[in-house]
């Protein structure tokens, strides 16, 4: 079994996410491969491209079981969509509805001049500054919306009630159609970075590790 982790929009695989579970994998030991979705150019970011770029990562001969946060999350949930290689999915705090939830906060103004001029400056958490962003990311955001995500892979959810980037009701309403979804509520936010321990035990647990 291959473990990928896809770190978050805006983010990088030094996330403190990233970190924590990157340890508690060496402490068993499995690797955890944790792939850098910016690929270089986070100007350029869409999810297919992201989609893509793990594909390529999966070894066609081995199963896999994939950790995704955030971004990172819906981008696992569409990868298993189209891969069997996908045998087990773990979504932290996952984007779903993800364009519903951010573009609102961004205002009509900023959206018509980010149509207009192509590019946005967002900033990126990884790099600890702001970066352009194509109108492209947007545009081809669109294609992926959850209601074809209907293979039953063995999925846990964890989800902050307290999250204030995308609203647990996401998850709760992704998990209450799909019986093959297990959602745990927990007492944090979208960073989901006081409960580490719960999240990692939770892991333990889902996958049956050591």
């Amino acid at each position: 079994m291959q473990y990928i982790y896809l770190h978050g929009f805006a983010s990088s695989p030094k996330s403190a996410k990233a970190q924590a579970m990157s340890d508690r994998f060496q402490t068993i030991p499995i690797q955890l491969n944790i792939p850098d979705l910016n690929a270089g150019n986070f100007s350029q970011l869409t999810i297919t491209r992201q989609i893509n770029q793990v594909a390529a990562f999966i070894n066609n001969s081995a199963p896999v079981t994939l950790i995704g946060s955030s971004l990172g999350g819906l981008v696992s949930a569409h990868l298993a969509k189209q891969y069997e290689q996908v045998q087990r999915l773990i979504l932290l705090a996952p984007a779903f509805g993800f364009l519903s939830h951010w573009l609102p906060k961004l205002g009509d103004e900023a959206m018509k001049r980010w149509q207009q001029d192509k590019y946005l400056m967002v900033y990126h958490y990884g790099e600890a500054r702001s970066l352009p962003l194509s109108y492209d990311f947007v545009t081809d955001a669109q294609q992926y919306q959850e209601d074809i995500l209907q293979r039953p892979v063995p999925t846990l959810i964890l989800h902050g009630r307290q999250d204030e980037v995308i609203p647990i009701t996401a998850s709760r309403n992704f998990a209450d159609s799909r019986p093959w979804v297990k959602l745990i509520e927990l007492e944090s936010d979208h960073a989901l970075g006081n409960v580490t321990d719960k999240i990692w035990q939770a892991i333990r647990l889902f996958c049956q590790l050591p």
